[in-house]
């Protein structure tokens, strides 16, 4: 009998989601998931009965595949009227199975195997994997509590000849940090100097807060032949589940993009991309009450981890806030988000998941608010009950 060889060096090379492990620790102690950045309150009601009346007129067959054209259209109109830039929805946009294929997609067609992926850290699990996956060698760069400010020098000496691109996530998770316009300038003019691209990860373009405002890397200047800009429906209309995300780039790199993501996924769903463009066109009355509406979630978890004990690192973007423990006393944030978890009943990420070197994150937590009033007030009740450990 013929011995099976191991599985793949690439698959050895990462774990699963620990985002997603804590989702099923929280389902199997009951406790309220703060971990998983999904909202617990409902689409807007005009997103859903436009995908029900897609699926009622038999948009139920492929799509494009690389989109929809009237979805394709909405994107460029909205991607215009956000970033000034106007661009072609025949040749500058890939629809795909969420921002998470829209990555993988890109990366694949601008990567080599050997060269290397320039990633900020702490970083959203999936980019070093990503990084991998596309046989490339991530290089982390540290952001640095409290603001998250990186060191350009730092940057610079992260670039070589084998670099071939940037992976950049502003709104940022899991730090809440929005780069400002002079970060990305600097930055722009470290990669102008190289071979590199920049994959912008923009999916939490419209959650910021107190006067920050998001910047479009491909709007600085010559940097738009250069960047990838990925989004996605998920967070801005609360549907996570629905997997339709997009890439919007120069035609030649679309081009590769495309290719790429055919043989992927072959196409994002059907009657989820109709419902989009209504999605896309909701007047911008809906994005001031969205902002509005995280503000008060934001602030009313930051008093809540506070009162109970936590160092919080306020967030001027996205939905999550990152959170220093080292006053609870626990030896890590593994077993510091266990006890959470099955003791106290609330579910959060441990921080070294989101560092290369994991000591970095030792001695912090994630907690995401976009949930519901009433989930929030549960959450805080029970984390009430770490005063007992201060």
């Amino acid at each position: 009998m013929t011995r099976l060889s191991p599985l793949s060096r690439k698959a050895q090379q990462f774990t699963e989601s620990v985002i997603r492990e804590m989702t099923r620790l929280a389902l199997r102690h009951g406790a309220v998931n703060l971990a998983q950045g999904f909202p617990d309150f409902a689409a807007p009601a005009e997103v859903k009965d436009a995908a029900v009346r897609a699926v009622q007129a038999d948009i139920n067959q492929y799509a494009i595949t690389w989109g929809a054209r009237e979805f394709r259209l909405a994107i460029a109109e909205r991607f215009e009227k956000d970033s000034g830039l106007a661009i072609d929805p025949e040749q500058e946009i890939t629809v795909c199975c969420g921002s998470t294929e829209a990555m993988i997609a890109s990366l694949l067609a601008v990567v080599n195997p050997g060269e290397e992926v320039v990633v900020f850290e702490p970083f959203y699990e999936n980019y070093g994997p990503d990084a991998i996956i596309s046989g490339a060698v991530p290089r982390f760069v540290p952001l640095r509590p409290p603001d998250w400010t990186f060191d350009p020098e730092e940057l610079a000496a992260a670039f070589n000849e084998r670099s071939r691109a940037l992976v950049l996530n502003t709104p940022n998770n899991p730090t809440g940090k929005v780069f400002s316009l002079e970060e990305l300038e600097t930055i722009a003019g470290i990669v102008r100097r190289s071979n590199a691209f920049v994959l912008t990860d923009e999916i939490y373009q419209h959650l910021v807060y107190e006067g920050h405002r998001h910047v479009f890397m491909a709007a600085l200047p010559e940097m738009r032949e250069r960047t990838i800009t990925i989004n996605s429906m998920s967070k801005t209309y609360s549907v996570t589940g629905w997997r339709v995300g997009y890439a919007i780039a120069p035609p030649e790199i679309t081009a590769a993009i495309r290719k790429m993501h055919d043989f992927l996924t072959v196409g994002a769903a059907a009657p989820l991309q109709q419902a989009g463009i209504t999605a896309l066109r909701l007047d911008d009355s809906y994005y001031h009450k969205l902002q509005e509406d995280y503000v008060k979630r934001r602030d009313w978890m930051l008093w809540v981890l506070e009162d109970a004990g936590f160092r919080c690192f306020k967030p001027y973007g996205a939905y999550y806030i990152m959170t220093d423990i080292s006053d609870f006393g626990f030896p890590d944030d593994v077993e510091f988000t266990r006890h959470l978890i099955e003791n106290v009943g609330v579910a959060a990420v441990p921080g070294s998941s989101f560092y290369s070197d994991r000591s970095r994150g030792s001695q912090q937590v994630r907690f995401t608010f976009c949930k519901k009033d009433e989930t929030l007030e549960e959450a805080g009740r029970r984390l009430m009950k770490l005063k007992n450990l201060r």
